[in-house]
């Protein structure tokens, strides 16, 4: 379905409303964005087929890998595996960092480990305090007051620290912007290491000290999260905790959206195994608060199960019991902390929702906006930031929440922004700087602070910068396919081969399946009128599905046909597993045309030209190179579909065009149509195609040999009920004897007709009747019988005999009966369709 794109001139002729800081929500939020636009990149065919072969995968997994731009069979294999790997040498400069510490340990000085209050920091400072520990260090740790002292090392927190004994700063997730604190602290005595993966300053300036960071020491897996960082540290350390805290890089890895590709794929999937078998009290009452089952874990389980409550700590209170639960080697202790941390997440969830009606209705008096800033008074700064996504996501718009004090003599708000695909989020604060007190983060979300009085400066540059950098393109959110299935592949087995994907998650999301020509049935709401559980029709089977969020309505009725995109999973339910879809969106099918070849568009001229055509073979002489693609019993809807996406121009081959034109129609478009007797005539017409797609089987040795002309690929994409229908054509188009009866009787009466009436009588009764083609069969028989005459010319034909006789006196019905006996068994044969599913 074409979407309406919204146009930059609007967006630039909008006056600026004033920036109101929000007290109630009673104004109505606007409409979501529309729907998002399909968009099926094409992919190369050759790729995927060798990626089959050689890895031993099914055609949907190779689709989803070639798409995903890993054609290459070693680049495939290696993602698969997920075995990618370096050593901590290969940070440049980390042995410098690694002696200091060292010297550290043997001389006792006090280490403190300056950590940060997301996830990713806790779990970072959980690893390095276990490490240091661990090799006999005097090490504590300190995380700032996401209120009182804001993000990362400040100049109070150094003074604080030397003033309390320390004589190493530590610095975990954070620091790497800290170019005058880390001075500061050099001033004191203090010796400071920053192990880091944020971006850094945008003068270029790094704190003078030593540095452990993917992206400036050159590791060759740049995109680690902080705690993968300090895991790597530890390693190069010799500390004997390394193997036992991949579950905790596994956890900051996916909490901290980091993407799942390279090493972090093996570090997240090593890290959910050992989670599953984990020592740690703090990690398993974790689990056990949060209802998940240790069997079972993914990193959707991390990202909204486990995570959320470590989080909910720095949120709303201090982090620190988020260290100590990942710390403590007492069940008791953990189990209460869990308990705690599940009873904050519980708050911080309401604090969320009442602060997301506020923003929502900000938004609705706002209305279209290239981009939102948006301001609450009271709003918690811990949680602006869940509420900033979730902003973005529905309204596809970067957005920034800021968090306005209650005390109007306090000066200083707190914001957080969120993007979308394309936006640099982090680009757009260094433009708003001179607006700002303090900002960081990355392209896809960042922290900032700034003065009550900047507030309105900082939402119109941030506005100007949305409106200059943004597309309308941009502004659409689009829905990327990776695979075209056929509802028979919808199983267990397909659903367990996906899973050799995982971990999936940021920059390797779950893979997207488009079911051309779906209908949805027996819709029943769940999860109090939220949701819904449905069927999908696709193809000759229904597959159970689920739609989240939709109110317990289906975007579409039981008869209308969609192109639907969904995820498939195992569904573990009360002991049993099945297969089950998850609807992500759905579009009413408004296909390109269809352009048909060999049909006459004048009836009686197509009969006149069939009774006048050459009989014998027009071969063209062409060598059949075509390499044939067994996808019988798949659907032919998505066969026919996924020929078209795989690039290059399709022809579709079938046993009737009139008939299968209209349920194609209106559901697949973008390709081209012929019959097997079209193509008999014309076998050129297969030049420059790369795809054909025999929809229907082959009525004849003849006709399986056309398949072969020419180059590219054949796609085999029949089933039973294609199978029952080329039957029933073929016996239309050579079993004659009935309907050459019904027409002579007819002649009879009338004597002799012309133009329409001929027309009519010709076509027979029925939606679609008898082909030209047929009609000139019967024509040719009762001619060679002396029954009737033709007027060529008058487009006439009279009765010119009355006198009974026997069909097979002609030629003609004897070659047609032959024909009619070789199909038949051609049809019948055990080497010619397989069955269905």
């Amino acid at each position: 379905m074409a979407e309406p794109a919204l146009a930059t001139e609007t967006l630039t002729s909008q006056a600026r409303a004033p920036l109101r800081v929000v007290e109630d929500a009673s104004a109505p939020a606007p409409a979501p964005p529309p729907s998002p636009r399909l968009q099926i990149p094409p992919y190369e065919l050759e790729a995927a087929l060798a990626l089959e072969r050689e890895l031993g995968i099914g055609h949907v997994l190779a689709q989803v890998l070639v798409r995903r731009g890993l054609s290459e069979v070693a680049a495939a294999r290696d993602f698969l595996n997920a075995a990618e790997q370096y050593p901590p040498a290969a940070f440049t400069g980390i042995e410098r960092a690694v002696g200091l510490i060292q010297r550290r340990i043997a001389d006792g000085g006090r280490i403190t480990i300056h950590g940060d209050y997301d996830v990713d920091g806790v779990c970072a400072t959980a690893v390095l305090v276990r490490a240091l520990r661990s090799l006999g260090a005097d090490a504590d740790w300190f995380v700032p007051d996401r209120i009182a002292d804001g993000y990362g090392l400040s100049l109070a927190t150094v003074q604080r620290l030397a003033a309390r004994g320390t004589r190493m700063i530590l610095t975990a997730d954070c620091a790497i912007t800290a170019v005058d604190e880390v001075a500061a602290a050099v001033e004191l005595g203090l010796e400071v290491v920053v192990t880091d993966h944020h971006q850094a300053r945008p003068d270029g300036a790094l704190p003078d000290c030593a540095i452990v960071h993917p992206g400036l020491c050159g590791y060759p897996g740049g995109e680690l999260c902080g705690t993968a960082v300090a895991h790597k540290l530890a390693e190069a350390l010799g500390a004997d905790t390394v193997a036992a805290d991949l579950e905790l890089v596994a956890l900051a890895t996916v909490a901290d959206l980091m993407p799942l590709r390279g090493e972090n794929r093996r570090l997240v999937r090593e890290g959910l195994v050992a989670l599953a078998r984990t020592a740690k009290p703090g990690l398993r009452a974790l689990i056990e608060v949060s209802g998940c089952d240790p069997s079972a874990l993914d990193a959707q389980t991390l990202g909204f199960r486990l995570a959320p409550r470590i989080n909910a700590a720095g949120r709303l209170r201090r982090a620190d019991a988020g260290i100590e639960l990942l710390l403590t080697e007492d069940p008791r202790r953990a189990s209460e902390i869990a308990g705690e941390l599940d009873l904050v997440n519980a708050e911080r969830r309401a604090v969320e929702q009442r602060i997301l009606w506020e923003a929502e209705a900000q938004v609705g008096e706002l209305g279209e906006r290239p981009g939102y800033v948006l301001a609450g008074m009271g709003w918690h700064p811990g949680v602006i930031g869940i509420v900033a996504s979730r902003i973005a996501e529905r309204f596809h718009r970067p957005t920034v929440l800021i968090a306005v004090p209650e005390d109007p003599d306090v000066e200083g708000c707190q914001g957080s922004g969120r993007s979308i695909p394309g936006f640099d989020l982090l680009s757009a604060l260094h433009t708003c700087a001179a607006q700002l007190d303090r900002y960081g983060g990355h392209r896809a979300a960042a922290g900032l602070s700034l003065g009550r009085g900047q507030l309105e400066a900082f939402r119109a540059a941030f506005e100007d910068y949305a409106e200059a950098t943004l597309t309308p393109e941009m502004l659409i959110p689009v829905e990327r396919v990776d695979a075209i299935v056929s509802g028979s592949q919808l199983g267990l087995e397909l659903a367990e081969e996906l899973e050799r994907l995982e971990p999936s998650g940021m920059g390797n999301a779950r893979p997207r399946l488009l079911v051309p020509g779906a209908r949805f049935a027996d819709a029943r709401p769940m999860g109090e009128g939220r949701h819904a559980r449905f069927t999908v029709s696709a193809g000759g089977t229904r597959t159970p599905a689920v739609a989240f969020g939709c109110d317990g309505r289906l975007p579409a009725g039981p008869k209308e046909p969609v192109d639907a995109s969904f995820r498939l999973e195992r569904n573990c339910w009360k002991g049993t597993v099945e297969p089950r879809l998850v609807l992500r969106s759905a579009w009413p099918c408004q296909p390109a045309p269809i352009q048909v070849l060999g049909e006459p568009s004048d009836y009686l001229a197509g009969v006149l030209k069939e009774l006048q055509r050459d009989t014998s073979d027009p071969g063209d002489g062409v060598v059949g190179t075509r390499q044939r693609l067994d996808r019988r019993g798949e659907s032919p809807l998505a066969v026919l579909s996924d020929a078209v996406s795989a690039g290059g121009p399709a022809l579709a081959v079938c046993a009737d065009v009139a008939r299968r034109y209209d349920g194609l129609a209106g559901r697949l478009g973008g390709y081209s149509l012929i019959s097997y007797h079209a193509l008999e005539q014309t076998p050129a017409a297969v030049h420059g195609y790369a795809h054909l797609v025999a929809l229907d089987p082959p009525g004849c040795a003849s006709h399986a040999a056309l398949l072969d002309r020419g180059d590219g690929f054949t796609h085999l994409a029949w089933g039973e009920a294609e199978l029952r229908f080329a039957q029933q054509m073929h016996e239309l188009e050579y079993g004659l004897r009935t309907s050459l009866v019904a027409l002579y009787r007819a002649l009879r009466v009338r004597g002799r007709v012309a133009g329409e009436e001929l027309e009519h009588l010709l076509r027979g009764e029925g939606l679609h009747g008898r082909p030209a083609r047929l009609a000139a069969r019967m024509i040719k028989v009762l001619a060679e019988l002396g029954l009737v005459s033709l007027d060529s010319e008058l487009l006439a034909l009279a009765v010119a005999s009355a006198q009974p006789t026997a069909l097979d006196r002609s030629p003609s019905y004897r070659a047609y009966a032959k024909r009619y006996e070789d199909g038949r068994r051609f049809l019948q044969s055990s080497a010619n369709p397989r069955p269905s599913g």
